[in-house]
């Protein structure tokens, strides 16, 4: 089905997307996703993997995607309280525990309220709040620090394949009008995205002029 065959082409592009996010961690001592959407996004993970299961393939791609937010997890554990230096490390993982509650009772309601077993209104939600919180984590940091050109471009592929999927070839979501806004919207974002990531990449490879 041409369905499933974007949607895993959509699952390997972010596979890709966590890898290399971890790679970053790794690098430079940091965690390469922010905390919020990280959270929402270990939340749809275990809720369409364990609670209300999707089917092959797509349950064995979030299972991958659940493992590496996992480790992704470590590293913000590891070095968050670090970039929240002026946040005493206690509040630092009380934040973090609220914010992970939180953000399962979102994906969790979201689903029942729409009778959405596919998860797609939680998914492209969340994703449009991820968008938007990369550019941010991007410019509050001032650096490309756990980040870089690539994690964005695979970023925008995977979620773009997806919307196309969606919008394409799944008749479930025919009449919505949320949907599309979203996926518009998420592409907007990434878009922004992959620019200030160059722009941030190009000043850091250019040597600074003496005084």
């Amino acid at each position: 089905m041409l369905f499933d065959t974007i949607m895993v082409g959509s699952g390997v592009l972010w596979t890709l997307t966590y890898l290399l996010i971890i790679r970053q961690g790794l690098l430079h001592r940091t965690y390469g996703m922010p905390l919020v959407a990280l959270c929402a996004n270990i939340s749809w993970e275990f809720i369409f993997a364990f609670v209300y299961p999707h089917d092959l393939p797509q349950r064995a791609v979030n299972v991958v995607w659940l493992s590496s937010d996992v480790v992704i997890l470590v590293q913000l554990l590891l070095y968050g309280p670090r970039e929240f230096a002026t946040l005493p490390r206690r509040l630092f993982y009380a934040a973090f525990a609220l914010a992970l509650t939180t953000a399962f009772g979102a994906v969790l309601t979201v689903t029942l309220q729409f009778d959405d077993s596919d998860g797609a209104y939680s998914a492209f939600g969340q994703n449009l709040m991820m968008s938007i919180l990369f550019v941010t984590m991007l410019y509050s940091r001032g650096s490309m620090r756990g980040q870089s050109v690539w994690i964005a471009v695979l970023k925008m592929g995977g979620t773009a394949l997806a919307s196309f999927s969606f919008y394409l070839f799944n008749p479930d979501y025919d009449g919505s009008i949320l949907l599309p806004f979203l996926y518009v919207a998420i592409l907007i974002f990434d878009g922004i995205y992959v620019g200030a990531t160059t722009a941030f990449a190009r000043r850091e490879r250019k040597p600074l002029n003496p005084d």
